[in-house]
């Protein structure tokens, strides 16, 4: 599955296009991430457990995202667009939403 943020793929025409597809996935943060990235924060660093959780995030988004688009009879996705979002009280959550529309190619 090729997947792009642009809107053609080089050398591949797009012969039929199936519709906008989307993969998200929410994920909650852990309290000790939290605590470990605020000490992190304060003596400077990467806070690498929120890097794990994003990395996570995204690729459980694409993952979404390439189903939706086999299930549609795709051989790609292009224009994708890639959000991310801090979601519930006290921004417990993270949020990756990708969207793009899933084309056959010739």
């Amino acid at each position: 599955m090729i997947v792009t943020s642009t809107d053609t793929v080089e050398g591949r025409p797009v012969t039929q296009y199936l519709g906008m597809v989307a993969g998200e996935a929410i994920l909650g943060v852990n309290m000790f991430r939290d605590l470990f990235s605020g000490i992190r924060d304060i003596v400077g660093g990467r806070a690498g457990g929120y890097q794990n959780a994003l990395r996570d995030a995204r690729e459980a988004a694409f993952a979404d995202l390439q189903d939706a688009a086999r299930a549609l009879g795709a051989d790609a996705i292009v224009g994708v667009d890639i959000d991310y979002e801090v979601l519930g009280k006290e921004n417990g959550m993270l949020m990756v939403s990708i969207n793009g529309t899933a084309v056959r190619l010739g």
